[in-house]
C-alpha cells in the first residue's frame, strides 16, 4: 500500500472500534464503583462523587499506560502506525478525561433516579441474580 501522506480511509473506522473497546474498560471501572455505592444505600449524588474518586486513579493510570504504548508506536517508521497511534492517543485522552471524569458524572448527577431505571423483567432478573449471589456468598462463608 502506497500512501501519499494523508490519513487512510480506514483510519476513522479502526480508531472508533478500538477506542470504543478501550473505553468500555473505563466505563466498567467507573459504573461498578458507583453502582456498588448506590446499592449499599448511598444517595445518587454522593455515590457518583465517591465512585469517581475511587475509580479515578485506575482510569488515569490505565489511560496513561495506553497513551505511553501508543506514543511508542508513533515513533516508528510506518506512516500508517503513526497515524493510528496518534489518533488512538487523542481518543484515549479525550475519553478518560472529558467523557469519564466530566460528562458521565455530570449526566448521572442530572438524571438522579433515572440512572437506575430498568424494565420490569430486567429488574426482576437483577433481583434474582443478586439473591443467588448473596445465597452463594452466605454458603461459601458458612463452609469456610
Amino acid at each position: 500500500m502506497h500512501t501519499l501522506g494523508g490519513p487512510g480511509y480506514w483510519l476513522p473506522v479502526v480508531v472508533f472500534a478500538l477506542a470504543f473497546g478501550l473505553s468500555m474498560d473505563y466505563e466498567v471501572f467507573l459504573l461498578s464503583r458507583i453502582q456498588e455505592l448506590h446499592d449499599s444505600g448511598v444517595d445518587n449524588d454522593l455515590a457518583v462523587e465517591l465512585g469517581v474518586q475511587r475509580s479515578a486513579r485506575i482510569i488515569s493510570s490505565s489511560a496513561a499506560l495506553m497513551c505511553l504504548v501508543f506514543v511508542g508506536f508513533a515513533t516508528g517508521e510506518l506512516l500508517v502506525m503513526k497515524q493510528l497511534a496518534i489518533a488512538l492517543t487523542v481518543a484515549v485522552v479525550v475519553d478518560a478525561t472529558l467523557v469519564r471524569c466530566v460528562l458521565v458524572p455530570a449526566t448521572m448527577t442530572l438524571l438522579r433516579g433515572a440512572n437506575w431505571w430498568a424494565p420490569p423483567p430486567l429488574r426482576l432478573r437483577f433481583r434474582t441474580l443478586r439473591a443467588q449471589a448473596r445465597a452463594q456468598d452466605a454458603g461459601a462463608g458458612a463452609g469456610a
